[in-house]
């Protein structure tokens, strides 16, 4: 691959996977299989491996795990970071990653692991000051998180005092992070929808997104009534810290001992034959546990050798989560439908008859591309093998028999748009057929759903179905139609009361005023998802300013190449996403001005290390980003700065070896302006 295509194509991946990070970790509805995401962060590392100078640790995906906290909770930053574990998803996988170990230990002896269930549920991480539970939060980015302390302090099983055991490791620390996994049980999961539907309620789809939906929740009265559990697995950041600990065996123990639920089925392995008989058990035995996993995970014991594997950029070196085999089933494909998205885009939906797989009805499988039903020599009335991968996102895996009912040719996608009848195209080096009319009413439909989303101007009470209702009753034809809406013009829709009527109104007068990257991201600019709008809003201030930035103004802003500066210019020069805009000023909306970054620090990069005492890690990479630095996880060769607090690790080390400057509190102080002076003078106070 030539490299201006494979920047090409590493832009695309971003793009792609931090869409599917959010639709997964932020909305709970992912729109893709494990699989398939496996397979697209794989060929994202490759790429970034092969060409390693456009790896961006600010917008990378490989760099980061997850996506950003929502907004309706307060952020919070982990002490250390939540990282994501690689993924093995073959007995031979296993073996390759005992062989790496070894080869990075520089060894040929067996290493010791612990092997533990990987249940499907929600990791949070708890933090504790002297004992006393302080904080709860999720994943969020795997450096912050979402605070839903409340939340958590409902679930019984999460201590809110540690238990004290002074023989362990000395005694319980001053700080400590403890993660966890929160699940539903299946039988209290099968008793939840239960109720729900007795209640008129809509049934959850799966555990996994009913115990998201329950920790998501603003009330914490709903989530004292969910059926909430959780097992507690490993430790983030302590202080002091535990070094009496030799290995993490020993550290799950003494989480027992400290009141925290561990999971009974964790055991000790001495090698990697044990892994895989551990896996190959667990296989055979997930239908009966009372919790639903999707793998298994393998651990090196040795808290000794995982420091001397150390981390790459997204996940340790000394762990790896091995998937299940998909459940699969056989079924017929009764029809082929075409989805037009909000970029144009037509995906093929096959309508198959409905099956039971892993526990869920399944009816409906997308087809993603002309190119994929090529490959799968996919007709209407085929018999296919059909799986819910990684058990949640249905895919047709192979055609198994073609039936004298079975349509004679391929199915093909469409020449005209199902929708609005215009010509559809399929662009060199793309795999997608779009249809190319603007005005077409689904990608208006779509777009508007884009534009309420809570990524973008965040409207509550702004469903699908209420969407589609008032686009058909023709009430609204384009995002800015929303602000114009009246309580009578909303009497006729079906279940809209006066109740209703006027909530909705009152969460469209507070999204007046949204964040001027959030209002970015709502417009639906092509290749400027959430972390781009960010970056724009940082660099130009104001709308105006990006509204009429050139792409000699664009092009010099890290992280937006030709594509993107490209697509940004032809949407602001459109007549009518500019006749849309003034519509929406009209109505009052204004997005709130963003402050603009420049500094002695642009283009900078930190890392921290230690405990800080005059700040807060989140307040030092506050510091550093306002004056247009970047703050790193790890320390390399483009590292210009570590930062050092008291008790620094490793990376202190590998700074001092690799003679890069370190700064201590005061100095960092003083680089960046903050010192004693700029405080006196009415400076930024720490």
């Amino acid at each position: 691959m030539e490299e201006k295509t494979a920047i090409k194509r590493i832009e695309e991946l971003r793009d792609l996977i931090n869409y599917h990070n959010r639709r997964y970790y932020q909305l709970d509805d992912p729109e893709i299989s494990d699989p398939e995401y496996d397979h697209l962060m794989r060929e994202l590392i490759a790429l970034e491996n092969q060409y390693a100078g456009h790896i961006d640790i600010n917008a990378s995906p490989t760099q980061r795990v997850g996506a950003a906290p929502l907004e309706k909770f307060d952020s919070v930053p982990h002490l250390s970071p939540m990282l994501s574990l690689a993924n093995a998803f073959s007995e031979e996988e296993i073996l390759s990653f005992n062989e790496r170990i070894k080869r990075l230990l520089d060894t040929q002896e067996d290493v010791s692991y612990v092997v533990e269930p990987k249940l499907d549920g929600i990791g949070v991480n708890l933090v504790y000051e002297k004992g006393i539970l302080k904080s709860g939060s999720t994943r969020g980015d795997g450096a912050i998180g979402e605070d839903i302390t409340q939340n958590l302090r409902t679930i019984h099983a999460i201590p809110l005092k540690m238990k004290s055991a002074p023989a362990i490791a000395g005694a319980i620390p001053d700080l400590i992070e403890i993660r966890g996994e929160v699940y539903i049980g299946t039988d209290a999961f099968k008793e939840l929808n239960g109720q729900r539907i007795a209640d008129g309620n809509n049934p959850f789809a799966n555990p996994r997104n009913a115990a998201a939906g329950s920790l998501r929740q603003l009330d914490s009265r709903i989530t004292a009534k969910r059926p909430l559990a959780i097992f507690c697995y490993a430790m983030g950041f302590a202080d002091p810290d535990l070094s009496g600990f030799r290995t993490h065996w020993e550290f799950l123990q003494a989480l027992a001992v400290w009141g925290f639920p561990v999971n009974p089925h964790i055991r000790r392995a001495e090698n990697t034959e044990e892994c895989i008989a551990y896996h190959r058990e667990m296989t055979a035995r997930r239908e009966t546990l009372p919790y639903e996993i999707d793998g298994t995970v393998i651990k090196v014991d040795s808290i000794d050798i995982r420091s001397r594997l150390g981390t790459v950029s997204r996940s340790p070196r000394w762990a790896i989560a091995c998937k299940f085999a998909a459940t699969q089933a056989i079924t017929t494909i009764e029809d082929i439908v075409i989805q037009v998205g909000r970029t144009g885009v037509l995906t093929p939906v096959a309508e198959m008859k409905p099956v039971r797989i892993a526990g869920v009805m399944v009816s409906r499988a997308t087809l993603h591309n002309q190119d994929e039903i090529n490959k799968k020599s996919i007709h209407i009335g085929d018999t296919v093998i059909v799986q819910r991968a990684g058990d949640v996102i249905p895919e047709i895996v192979r055609t198994i028999g073609t039936s004298a009912e079975s349509s004679e040719s391929l199915f093909r996608i469409p020449d005209t748009c199902p929708v609005c009848g215009s010509r559809v195209i399929r662009l060199k080096d793309e795999a997608a057929h779009r249809c190319i009319n603007i005005d077409c009413p689904a990608q208006i439909r779509e777009n508007i759903k884009h534009f309420v989303s809570r990524g973008g101007m965040d409207i509550e009470g702004l469903g699908e179905k209420l969407i589609s209702q008032m686009f058909e009753h023709g009430i609204i034809s384009d995002p800015a139609d929303l602000y114009y809406l009246t309580k009578d013009g909303l009497a006729n829709l079906e279940r809209m009361g006066d109740v209703s009527a006027r909530n909705l109104l009152s969460s469209l007068e507070k999204s007046k005023t949204p964040p001027l990257e959030k209002f970015i991201f709502a417009l639906g600019i092509r290749h400027t998802g959430e972390h781009v709008s960010k970056v724009l809003a940082r660099r130009f201030g104001t709308l105006d300013n990006i509204v009429n930035a050139s792409e000699e103004d664009l092009l010099p802003v890290k992280e937006i190449g030709p594509e993107i500066a490209g697509s940004i210019t032809t949407f602001f020069r459109e007549p009518s996403n500019l006749r849309t805009l003034e519509k929406l000023k009209k109505a009052g909306v204004k997005p709130v001005e963003s402050h603009t970054v420049s500094g002695g620090l642009s283009g900078k990069t930190f890392v921290l290390t230690g405990t800080l005492q005059k700040f807060s890690r989140n307040r030092a990479k506050e510091i550093i980003e306002s004056l247009g630095g970047n703050v790193s996880s790890s320390v390399t060769k483009s590292t210009d700065y570590v930062v050092v607090g008291t008790s620094p690790g490793s990376k202190l080390d590998k700074a001092r070896r690799l003679d890069i400057l370190v700064l201590d509190e005061e100095e960092f102080l003083e680089i960046t302006g903050q010192g004693t002076e700029n405080q006196k003078s009415g400076g930024n106070l720490l």
